[in-house]
């Protein structure tokens, strides 16, 4: 089963100059708690932004780059390079940016998206979820608290 994980406001918005418009401690906890021990699919941006590889997890990069390296990453330069890699993995997880997003919904089996309540100034959005593809599952509510100032709700997505 393929998921795709990833948090967007109200219009979609993923985030800004290659970094995210909200910090959702929680929502990182559980993006942590999902895909550790999992292959994470990204494209070479999300790669870069984060200070270093997550932990316990195996990071594959697709890049149109033929010469780009990376210690921490195995890197490719298709989504279907990408599934042959994670084939032997039960849960394997696209996790941005918005172009491998796009690339990415036509084999994805389940979305996990976290709904962040507010409207961003963005430069990168998640794809619309096709209503007649994809069937909402389930929504938790997170309200705003001390340490989230943005409400948001965890939704969950099949494929029909």
């Amino acid at each position: 089963m393929i998921t795709i994980i990833a948090a967007a406001g109200e219009n979609n918005e993923l985030g800004k100059n290659n970094d995210l418009v909200w910090h959702l401690p929680d929502d990182f906890k559980r993006f942590k708690q999902i895909t550790t021990g999992h292959h994470i699919i990204m494209g070479r941006k999300t790669f870069e932004s984060f200070p270093k590889p997550l932990p316990n997890r195996t990071h594959i990069v697709i890049t149109r780059n033929k010469n780009y390296k990376k210690d921490g990453a195995v890197v490719i330069h298709s989504m279907e390079e990408a599934l042959k890699i994670v084939k032997n993995d039960d849960q394997p997880f696209i996790i941005g940016g918005g172009e491998i997003y796009k690339i990415g919904m036509e084999y994805a089996d389940k979305i996990e998206l976290t709904k962040v309540h507010g409207k961003f100034e963005a430069d990168t959005f998640f794809p619309e979820i096709p209503q007649n593809k994809w069937t909402l599952l389930s929504e938790i509510y997170h309200p705003v608290d001390d340490k989230h100032n943005f409400a948001f709700t965890y939704q969950t997505w099949v494929r029909r």
